[in-house]
């Protein structure tokens, strides 16, 4: 690592068209392509990080433009001095005076999980295990506690990942052996017919999956028949979660799952606006004696309404997504104040490599952090893995643990080069025959 410098940042805008078949359809979201900014950190050694932040098609020149713009206050800057002060660094990046937040921190997640994967493949490990194998002094130096400590304290995760330290090994080889449990979304995607519904559910029962996750929101009718058609094909004795994406008033969500409850979901995700911290907490304070938990996470800005949530008792299922706030730094600070108070982490994952990032981090909070996989699982959707070198592995509806070194963040090449927005040669054949519109040059 000494004397490796980061020398340039390429940023790609990569496109799915998977609104032609409602592919990730729900109730706020009709009709995505799935997307990301794509981001490639060069450095004077020939060694080189990849990170994603997920998007759903238009908008995504946008954060690939902020991810440019972050790029120049990266290029030159001597690998060595990220990692040794990463904190610190990331702090730069996510506090320049004039380029703050929104967007931008969308941006931030996919340079910051490129370096993640950067460091990752310098040491010849998957992230996970550079994870687990850092001190809980050299991890907790990676996160920037402002705004938080009245949670949790830098000295305080410390003390609590020592505590931890060792159960480790056991943990270990208990996750090489076995892996982490996963549910679907596969079968619940909003736009599916009742038949395709079914059939979903037949196909993943017979994978090993006995959680299963519903779109609802748009009209209650359709979501009572859809549930029931799920609960038909799974039975009583599996779980169901059900999402609302967003689209609810706090007293419109209240009374919507009052009316599902007989489905007996174990949570309902993202039922109001996912800044709507008291929102939330009214929400599940009402759910509770219906025996239905709250989880929301994936649309949080940052750790501050992690921190809000986590404080009000505003969610029993705390939903990380490696692309949302501002990577990998962040997202552990998220894992430390949930562990502190005693909610239960559930990735998010299902969109462009989402599934591949959240797996490592759920790892190491087996191993480092939790030690328990009750109440834990992880979103599995079965969607453009084909196009990373190193995919999610599932073995009987379980995570199996990564060993190629990374953030298992590698685009292959044949894929940038038909899926990159507009100029990929699947977007060209697309134009051509009239799938989608031409963009215009301006």
């Amino acid at each position: 690592m000494e004397g490796m410098e980061i020398t340039e940042i390429d940023v790609k805008d990569v496109r799915f068209p998977t609104s032609l078949k409602f592919d990730g359809s729900d109730a706020m979201h009709t009709d995505p392509d799935y997307s990301c900014a794509y981001v490639t950190i060069k450095t004077n050694r020939g060694i080189e990080g990849y990170g994603l932040t997920f998007t759903l098609g238009r908008g995504t020149e946008i954060v690939v433009l902020a991810c440019k713009t972050i790029s120049r206050l990266i290029v030159g800057t001597k690998v060595q001095d990220v990692f040794n002060g990463f904190a610190s660094f990331w702090r730069k990046i996510t506090s320049e005076s004039q380029l703050r937040w929104g967007v931008t921190h969308l941006a931030t997640a996919a340079v910051v999980n490129a370096l993640w994967d950067l460091w990752a493949r310098i040491e010849k490990k998957p992230l996970w295990r550079l994870l687990v194998d850092l001190t809980p002094e050299q991890l907790v130096s990676t996160i920037d506690f402002r705004y938080i400590t009245d949670v949790i304290t830098r000295q305080e995760a410390i003390e609590i990942l020592k505590s931890q330290k060792s159960a480790r090994a056991s943990r270990t080889a208990s996750l090489v052996e076995n892996g982490l449990p996963a549910y679907t979304t596969q079968v619940g995607w909003m736009g599916y017919s009742d038949d395709k519904v079914r059939e979903l559910c037949e196909k993943y029962q017979q994978l090993g999956f006995d959680t299963f996750k519903a779109k609802v929101g748009q009209n209650l009718e359709d979501d009572v028949r859809r549930c029931q058609v799920i609960r038909e094909c799974i039975g009583d004795d599996k779980r169901l979660m059900l999402d609302a994406n967003q689209v609810w008033e706090v007293e419109e969500a209240v009374e919507w799952m009052k009316s599902l409850a007989r489905f007996k979901p174990t949570w309902i995700e993202e039922p109001t606006s996912p800044d709507d911290v008291l929102g939330h907490a009214r929400i599940a304070k009402e759910l509770r004696p219906l025996g239905i938990g709250v989880a929301t996470g994936e649309m949080c800005a940052n750790r501050v309404i992690f921190k809000q949530l986590l404080q009000a008792r505003a969610i029993d299922y705390c939903q990380i997504d490696s692309a949302r706030i501002g990577g990998v730094n962040e997202i552990l600070a998220v894992y430390l104040m949930a562990k502190k108070l005693n909610v239960p982490v559930c990735p998010h994952a299902g969109g462009v490599g989402l599934c591949e990032m959240v797996q490592h981090l759920q790892m190491w909070d087996f191993v480092s952090l939790s030690g328990t996989t009750e109440n834990r699982i992880i979103e599995y959707v079965d969607q453009q893995h084909e196009h990373f070198e190193d995919p999610v592995t599932i073995k009987n509806a379980h995570y199996m643990p990564p060993s190629v070194p990374g953030y298992s963040t590698k685009i292959k090449d044949a894929s940038l080069t038909n899926y990159a927005y507009p100029e990929g040669k699947e977007w060209q054949r697309m134009f051509d025959i009239g799938i989608f519109p031409r963009p215009s040059a301006n």
